[in-house]
Protein backbone atom coordinates (compact mmCIF):
# COMPACT_ATOMS: atom_id res chain seq x y z
CA UNK A 1 0.00 0.00 0.00
CA UNK A 2 0.89 3.50 -0.60
CA UNK A 3 1.23 6.62 2.14
CA UNK A 4 -1.67 6.64 4.17
CA UNK A 5 -3.20 10.72 4.21
CA UNK A 6 -6.19 11.87 6.61
CA UNK A 7 -8.96 13.99 5.41
CA UNK A 8 -11.86 16.16 6.20
CA UNK A 9 -15.67 16.26 5.51
CA UNK A 10 -17.12 19.52 5.63
CA UNK A 11 -20.53 20.74 4.51
CA UNK A 12 -20.80 22.52 1.30
CA UNK A 13 -24.22 23.86 0.39
CA UNK A 14 -26.35 21.46 1.21
CA UNK A 15 -24.27 18.45 0.26
CA UNK A 16 -20.77 17.26 1.94
CA UNK A 17 -17.64 17.51 0.57
CA UNK A 18 -14.17 15.80 0.70
CA UNK A 19 -10.88 18.03 1.04
CA UNK A 20 -8.28 15.92 -0.63
CA UNK A 21 -4.71 16.55 0.95
CA UNK A 22 -2.43 18.68 -1.70
CA UNK A 23 -0.08 15.56 -1.12
CA UNK A 24 -2.09 13.56 -3.61
CA UNK A 25 -1.14 15.80 -6.67
CA UNK A 26 -4.56 15.91 -8.01
CA UNK A 27 -5.53 19.55 -9.54
CA UNK A 28 -8.62 21.66 -9.24
CA UNK A 29 -11.25 20.41 -11.20
CA UNK A 30 -9.95 16.71 -12.07
CA UNK A 31 -12.76 14.11 -11.70
CA UNK A 32 -12.78 11.09 -9.54
CA UNK A 33 -15.12 8.11 -9.03
CA UNK A 34 -15.76 7.64 -5.31
CA UNK A 35 -16.63 3.90 -4.43
CA UNK A 36 -19.02 2.81 -1.28
CA UNK A 37 -17.28 -0.81 -0.41
CA UNK A 38 -18.03 -3.17 1.79
CA UNK A 39 -15.29 -1.60 4.39
CA UNK A 40 -15.11 1.82 3.69
CA UNK A 41 -14.60 4.03 0.12
CA UNK A 42 -12.11 4.23 -2.50
CA UNK A 43 -11.40 7.33 -4.26
CA UNK A 44 -9.41 6.93 -7.46
CA UNK A 45 -8.85 9.01 -10.26
CA UNK A 46 -10.75 8.85 -13.53
CA UNK A 47 -8.32 7.62 -16.44
CA UNK A 48 -8.22 9.47 -20.10
CA UNK A 49 -10.56 11.64 -19.91
CA UNK A 50 -8.42 14.83 -19.98
CA UNK A 51 -10.62 17.75 -22.00
CA UNK A 52 -8.66 19.88 -24.73
CA UNK A 53 -9.07 23.37 -24.35
CA UNK A 54 -10.25 24.70 -27.91
CA UNK A 55 -10.16 28.51 -26.75
CA UNK A 56 -6.39 29.38 -27.08
CA UNK A 57 -6.65 28.25 -31.16
CA UNK A 58 -9.97 30.86 -32.09
CA UNK A 59 -8.70 32.90 -34.97
CA UNK A 60 -5.81 30.26 -35.23
CA UNK A 61 -7.67 28.70 -38.82
CA UNK A 62 -8.95 32.08 -40.72
CA UNK A 63 -10.03 30.07 -43.86
CA UNK A 64 -12.40 27.59 -41.49
CA UNK A 65 -15.76 29.57 -40.94
CA UNK A 66 -18.97 28.34 -39.33
CA UNK A 67 -21.91 27.46 -41.62
CA UNK A 68 -25.03 29.96 -41.81
CA UNK A 69 -28.36 28.51 -40.79
CA UNK A 70 -29.40 28.60 -44.22
CA UNK A 71 -26.47 26.42 -45.34
CA UNK A 72 -27.13 24.14 -42.99
CA UNK A 73 -28.53 20.77 -44.36
CA UNK A 74 -30.01 18.51 -41.06
CA UNK A 75 -32.02 15.62 -41.45
CA UNK A 76 -35.31 15.10 -39.52
CA UNK A 77 -35.80 12.31 -37.75
CA UNK A 78 -38.39 10.45 -35.75
CA UNK A 79 -37.38 9.43 -32.38
CA UNK A 80 -39.19 7.88 -29.92
CA UNK A 81 -39.13 8.96 -26.01
CA UNK A 82 -35.95 7.99 -25.12
CA UNK A 83 -34.21 9.34 -27.90
CA UNK A 84 -34.28 6.32 -30.50
CA UNK A 85 -34.43 6.46 -33.56
CA UNK A 86 -37.79 5.15 -35.21
CA UNK A 87 -38.46 3.18 -38.31
CA UNK A 88 -39.20 4.60 -41.32
CA UNK A 89 -42.13 3.09 -43.47
CA UNK A 90 -41.92 3.02 -47.03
Amino acid sequence: MGEEYRAKIFKSGNSLALRLPKALGLKEGAEVVLREERRGFSVEPVDGEEKIDLSGIAGALPWLKPIPPEDREIEERALDWEGRRLRRDG
